[in-house]
């Protein structure tokens, strides 16, 4: 069932909980989230004041009671304490990335419910909101003005130093007759922070997540060089090998330039996105509201006169902006060349550095994110490819900026592939096949700025590439792909048009699946229905989606059937013959940052490997053999193997 998001305001009964439940999730209940069953289950762990929220979670994709501390009742703090601070150390010029020390002081009784956020821009209104309310309906608060404005970017409880309610960091406020009359208390975080380009601020606030108040707040704090360029990753725009795209963030809207090679450069186009560009409803969404935040400037340049397989260095910037770092990277080998080495995996999005709470967190991407870097490192991975449910900012702008931040060491080496999934582009009313609002209101505008790949033309975000032996068919599910849609009919076309003695591999890619034994489910009956049969007319080898937070591999299943099994080689790894075709293999290994999910008690026949871990998919392609393995972020070990052979 697809859910459509009301725009009626009055809507309180208890069902309006049980259908937002759906909504909230990755996906509507025909391809539901297998995450919305922890997200259901912390409903229990909320405030009473929040529950109480009659449309509480309309237009959010995580339930916490951090994420909605947006919009929250504000009671007036009474506290008088004239000592009371919050200062922050270092210098006021902040380098591109830093851990600040925020130390509190002056507190006369600590309380469980003090926290520190970081708020950017520090201009924004933290104690206030005048506009009427009723716009806010969206975010499931129907409480009194004043509202909280401003979505805060990271926090944490003051209760995270161990010394703090136990105020073991005292200090001596009056003497009277040479005695200590007034004692106060304090305590230290710490904050991982990179450049966001716009001031930031540290606020003190008692009252926890749910009654928050503002006590006091730091002074400004401003980036070093807001116009610093950064994040820069790269992406192939052909199969030759010998054009690179090299996309980076900067506060400087005067184009820039990519210098690599032996004394080559390239111009940068330059882009970027306005609040006016995020969808919403009647009600605004978090991008059109208060998750906004300025993305900057996004760079783009091709580096062109390349060979394949060949490593290159590069920087880009400008004498006025600046310069990154000079990078290594390396070309992927041509189509139709003869070996490929590709990392492969979904739904990793980003987690604090620190120990803060953010609206949304994917607890294994850190873990995931060393060992790719780690691979790369070793020289053996020529491609990545991220199929789907890339940063999960889902509204919360400046989330894009920590996960580029996150991918940049290994997505600045190597061409770094993307599909869209549903957390960039779902939002009802906005031409997404699910009318979930995963997106956040981002409704693909930010994904394709920042991930630009070789489609066809804005919102139309499929496309295919070869590398070496393999082509590769990369698909939105979450565009229309029914048999009359234009998708389905460029799918059709292009899979028949591969020349089998160039790229013998034919790999399909996307983000939803159309198996999965997860037990919150995820799979879409219609999709299955509908592009199944493409796979098998075209002899599609291997399928690759994400969406269901587990990694889980098929036989050669055709409708729901195992068309054929593989059998042990000499060395005991499954080997699936397709010199004697039957159907494709399906892997799905969206396992790479999401919260895991947990399997069905009593899985399908067509389930061979189950496993609920963090980690990556590992591909080595030659003209002879797919040799593909899943490998365990956290021990490193490779935990499923199997081989293609033709």
């Amino acid at each position: 069932m697809e859910l459509h998001i009301p725009t009626q305001l009055a809507i309180f009964s208890i069902s309006i909980i049980l259908l937002t439940r759906s909504s909230s999730s990755s996906s509507s209940s025909s391809s539901s989230s297998s995450s919305s069953s922890s997200s259901w289950s912390s409903l229990s762990n909320l405030q009473p004041l929040v529950v109480d929220s009659a449309l509480e979670h309309l237009n959010y994709t995580a339930i916490s009671e951090f994420r909605l501390v947006n919009r929250r009742r504000i009671i007036q703090c009474c506290d008088t304490n004239p000592y009371l601070q919050i200062n922050v150390s270092g210098d006021t010029a902040l380098g591109d990335e830093e851990y600040l020390t925020v130390n509190v002081t002056g507190v006369l009784v600590p309380a469980d419910s003090d926290w520190v956020a970081m708020i950017s821009p520090s201009n924004a209104d933290v104690s206030d909101c005048p506009l009427n309310k009723a716009l806010y309906v969206e975010t499931g608060d129907f409480s009194d003005l004043p509202l909280l404005c401003h979505y805060p970017v990271k926090a944490q409880y003051l209760s995270k130093d161990p010394d703090y309610l136990s105020c073991k960091k005292k200090e001596c406020k009056e003497y009277k007759d040479g005695q200590c009359v007034v004692t106060t208390c304090g305590g230290t975080l710490t904050f991982h922070v990179v450049n966001v380009r716009t001031d930031i601020e540290f606020v003190l606030f008692a009252g926890g997540f749910a009654t928050p108040c503002v006590l006091k707040k730091s002074n400004s704090l401003t980036f070093a060089n807001p116009n610093q360029p950064l994040y820069g990753h790269l992406s192939s725009i052909d199969s030759t090998g010998t054009s690179m795209r090299i996309t980076w963030v900067s506060g400087d809207k005067e184009p820039q330039e990519v210098q690599f090679g032996d004394g080559k450069s390239q111009t940068s186009e330059v882009s970027t996105f306005s609040q006016d560009d995020m969808c919403s409803n009647v009600l605004p969404s978090p991008a059109k509201d208060f998750g906004w935040h300025d993305p900057g400037y996004i760079h783009s340049a091709v580096m062109t006169g390349l060979q394949p397989s060949t490593s290159y260095p590069y920087k880009y910037g400008s004498d006025s902006a600046g310069w990154s770092q000079q990078v290594q990277f390396r070309t992927p080998p041509a189509g139709g060349s003869n070996e490929l080495k590709f990392l492969a995996f979904g739904d990793m999005g980003k987690a604090p550095l620190d120990d803060s709470v953010e609206h949304y967190i994917q607890p294994g991407s850190i873990s995931v994110a060393k060992a790719v870097l780690d691979y790369v490192d070793s020289g053996n991975v020529d491609a990545i490819f991220h199929i789907g449910d890339i940063s999960y900012a889902t509204g919360f702008l400046v989330e894009w900026d920590f996960f580029l931040n996150l991918i940049s060491p290994f997505a600045s080496r190597v061409s770094y592939m993307t599909a869209i999934g549903n957390h960039e582009r779902d939002y009802g009313g906005s031409g997404s096949v699910y009318l979930t609002p995963d997106s956040g209101g981002e409704c693909g505008i930010a994904y394709e700025t920042y991930f630009p790949m070789p489609t066809p033309a804005k919102d139309k975000p499929w496309y295919s590439i070869e590398q070496a032996s393999v082509h590769f068919t990369v698909i939105s599910t979450e565009h229309d792909w029914s048999e009359n849609s234009e998708q389905y009919q460029w799918m059709k076309g292009d899979m028949a048009s591969v020349d089998r003695s160039k790229t013998p591999w034919l790999v399909f890619t996307g983000h939803r699946p159309m198996y999965t034994s997860g037990s919150g489910g995820g799979a879409d009956h219609r999709f299955l229905g509908a592009v199944e049969p493409l796979l098998l007319d075209n002899k599609v080898d291997l399928v690759l989606f994400g969406h269901v937070h587990n990694y889980e591999r098929t036989c050669s299943v055709y409708q729901n059937e195992c068309k054929a099994m593989p059998k042990k080689d000499q060395s005991g790894v499954d080997t699936y013959d397709h010199s004697n075709y039957s159907a494709p293999v399906q892997v799905v290994i969206g396992m790479a940052g999401f919260s895991l999910d947990n399997f069905l008690d009593e899985p399908s026949d067509w389930s061979l490997i189950r496993i609920s871990k963090f980690g990556y998919f590992r591909g080595h392609a030659t003209p002879e053999e797919l040799q593909l393995e899943y490998v365990n972020a956290g021990t490193r070990k490779v935990e499923d193997i199997f081989r293609i052979t033709r």
